[in-house]
């Protein structure tokens, strides 16, 4: 790749992290219209997506996603980039370079992850519900957020264990009931 290309990316990259937020932008707008700044903003951080989950797809078709939230049992058992104690992960920003099967969620494929938890922002906004009550877009403060997050019994910080030296057999042992898809 010449340098041209590299400068070019990294421009792109500048801009995607300066684009600005629009006022009220995640109901004023649908999620295709969302800049990459305001999409990123939808995340709540609580790190459930980031959860080992058995997913029973079998009988869920491509065109009805809509028993899929039923078919999911998440464990307590992360991603090896997740830092149990805050519950965010270690190198979000270049997370698929370290675990490259990581999903990052799109709105091309968010339609097929509605095994995502209910308070999700991307999925309740795709399904025409409003942000939770706590979501720091309506709070603006960090604090007041985490505080009504654990109080709605929502985020892995402090009871998520990492995959890292884990075998498969005891992931299947450890599925909680306190994430709701």
């Amino acid at each position: 790749m010449s340098s041209g290309s590299d400068s070019a990316n990294d421009e792109d990259s500048d801009n995607k992290s300066t684009e600005t937020l629009r006022p009220q932008f995640w109901s004023r707008f649908a999620l295709s219209e969302l800049n990459h700044s305001e999409w990123e903003a939808l995340c709540d951080g609580c790190g459930s997506c980031c959860l080992i989950k058995y997913i029973d797809d079998e009988h869920v078709s491509d065109d009805d996603n809509s028993h899929e939230a039923e078919m999911v049992e998440y464990t307590d058992v992360t991603c090896q980039l997740m830092d149990c104690a805050t519950g965010y992960c270690q190198h979000y920003d270049t997370r698929q370079e370290h675990v490259p099967d990581c999903i990052q969620l799109t709105m091309e494929n968010l339609p097929q992850m509605m095994w995502l938890p209910s308070h999700c922002a991307y999925k309740r906004l795709y399904k025409g519900q409003g942000l939770p009550s706590w979501h720091l877009l309506l709070t603006q403060d960090a604090v007041a957020t985490q505080q009504q997050m654990r109080a709605a019994n929502v985020g892995v910080a402090g009871r998520c264990v990492s995959e890292i030296g884990m075998s498969d057999e005891e992931m299947e042992t450890r599925v909680v009931n306190w994430v709701n898809p």
